[in-house]
C-alpha cells in the first residue's frame, strides 16, 4: 500500500513537470510565427482609433 508521504511526493512532482510542460507549450503558441496575424488582429479589434477617447 501507499503511504501519505509517497502519494504527496509523486503528486508535487507531476504537478512540477506537468506545469512546466504546459508553461512551454504556451510560449510555444505565443511565439509561433504563424499566429502572429491571429494575435495582431485581436489587439487591434479591441480598441481602435475611433473609440480612443472619452465617451460625450
Amino acid at each position: 500500500m501507499i503511504d501519505h508521504e509517497t502519494l504527496t511526493h509523486i503528486a508535487k512532482s507531476f504537478g512540477l513537470f506537468y506545469l512546466i510542460a504546459m508553461s512551454i507549450g504556451v510560449l510555444i503558441y505565443a511565439f509561433w510565427p504563424g499566429n502572429k496575424h491571429r494575435f495582431e488582429r485581436a489587439a487591434n479589434t479591441v480598441v481602435s482609433d475611433e473609440e480612443d477617447r472619452p465617451c460625450p
